[in-house]
């Protein structure tokens, strides 16, 4: 995005290879004297690793107040200076005395859009997804509906036209055969296939949409459907690669890891063979996914390529697997929860208007015809509408965290944004380019 620096150009931040030099330190004043009370003010030369800055495990240990120069609030420190509220000689400098000063606590982290620009807890980034729809629901809601509405279209038209030629009866049948069975095992795949193809394309054109929108969002800025459409068109060749090739590398790791249970046969260990390399492929799968689950938002805003973009969501994920695993999975439990709480009484509806009551629908074996289609299709559309910004939002705001905790991009955040006393400096040249 032209007028959002730190997405493409984090300024000062290095590579996000964990080690956390990017981090700028005031440079050192010059050696001598100061004229300052206290103690010097010139900067150690021993300084702390900057990637263990962390909040502390426990509260901060508790400090003797010393005393202030003279003539600090118009008084000399009263007798029993740093003694606990309460205790003998509390009063001059007491609360409401001359010169009493209450301790603020720490500043409050800018917030020029829907999240403050410091790393973000588990709350703090579902809350700025659902922000970004609530104070952009005309470009959000609209991208997600137009979206939803043409792959529900495509579902249904291929499910009327196409698919009920398909034969998938025999896996309901106790006595087909087991060439039977493996027939229509295979269409079922067919027509699962080519359902989840459609809709992952109509996923993959509202992911980059509104990964734009959620990135402006966070600076607190609008941005239209129009605008939305230009910055990620580009893109758009360089997202669909990216999902095919994930997809790709992770049904071959799957594959590779069936091959010894195939190859035992028919032999008494075969099945074992199979069970074991199934769950083991689809763990490394996993894992593989998650450490790619950043690329999307990385090539989107930072226009990298495909290469690049796996390689820094790696660099991003690094050491944090678990809680971006454990992010990701709550957030599609809750946009699941919220699809079947939408789609379920819709499917009743429909099962009921076509002929086949609740049963059919309980059963499974409610028959696939226009109305079901239809109706059933109107609940899917509005289902998608809901849980696509969701699930979009949560995926940008986690790079934008792990950002922020591995370069310091907040710094930028805020100078793009216009936050007052963050300078307006051009930001330097992408970590990892």
């Amino acid at each position: 995005m032209n007028d959002t620096p730190g997405w493409a150009s984090p300024g000062r931040s290095a590579p996000s290879d964990g080690d956390g030099q990017g981090v700028p330190r005031p440079a050192e004043p010059a050696d001598g004297p100061t004229d300052a009370p206290g103690p010097t003010s010139k900067w150690s030369k021993e300084q702390p690793p900057a990637d263990d800055w962390s909040a502390p495990a426990g509260p901060p240990p508790a400090r003797t107040p010393q005393a202030p120069p003279p003539g600090w609030g118009g008084q000399a420190p009263g007798p029993g200076w740093g003694q606990a509220p309460g205790g003998p000689g509390w009063g001059p400098q007491g609360p409401g005395g001359p010169g009493w000063g209450a301790w603020q606590g720490r500043p409050q982290a800018a917030k020029p859009g829907v999240i403050p620009l410091r790393p973000l807890g588990v709350g703090e980034i579902l809350d700025g997804a659902v922000s970004t729809m609530r104070a952009h629901w005309r470009t959000v809601l609209g991208i997600s509906l137009a979206v939803a509405v043409v792959t529900q279209i495509m579902t249904v038209l291929l499910q009327g036209l196409v698919l009920t030629d398909i034969d998938t009866t025999a896996l309901n049948d106790p006595g087909a055969s087991l060439d039977e069975l493996g027939d229509a095992l295979g269409n079922s795949l067919l027509v699962t296939g080519v359902i989840l193809a459609i809709t992952l394309l109509g996923t993959i054109v509202a992911t980059a949409l509104l990964t734009t929108v959620t990135s402006r969002a966070v600076l607190g800025k609008p941005v239209s459907t129009a605008q939305a459409w230009a910055d990620a068109r580009a893109q758009l060749p360089k997202l669909f690669g990216l999902t095919a090739l994930i997809a790709l590398i992770s049904g071959g790791i799957v594959g590779i890891s069936l091959v010894p249970g195939l190859l035992a046969g028919d032999s008494d260990g075969a099945p074992g063979l199979l069970a074991i390399g199934a769950i083991a492929g689809l763990c490394v799968a996993v894992w593989l996914v998650v450490r790619l689950s950043l690329a999307s938002p990385a090539l989107m805003l930072e226009k990298q390529g495909i290469g690049k973009a796996m390689s820094r969501s790696l660099k991003l994920v690094r050491g944090a697997w678990w809680r971006i695993f454990g992010i990701g999975l709550l957030a599609a439990v809750i946009a699941n929860i919220l699809a079947s709480i939408i789609v379920i009484p819709f499917s009743m509806i429909a099962s009921v208007a076509a002929g086949d009551g609740p049963s059919g629908f309980l059963t499974g074996t409610s028959g696939v015809g226009w109305t079901f289609l239809v109706i059933s299709g109107v609940g899917s559309v509005i289902a998608s509408m809901l849980t696509l910004p969701v699930t979009a939002g949560v995926t940008v705001l986690l790079y934008i965290d792990q950002r922020i905790r591995r370069e310091a991009l907040d710094l930028d955040l805020a100078r793009a944004a216009g936050v007052p006393g963050q300078g307006t400096g051009t930001p330097g040249p992408v970590p990892g380019s």
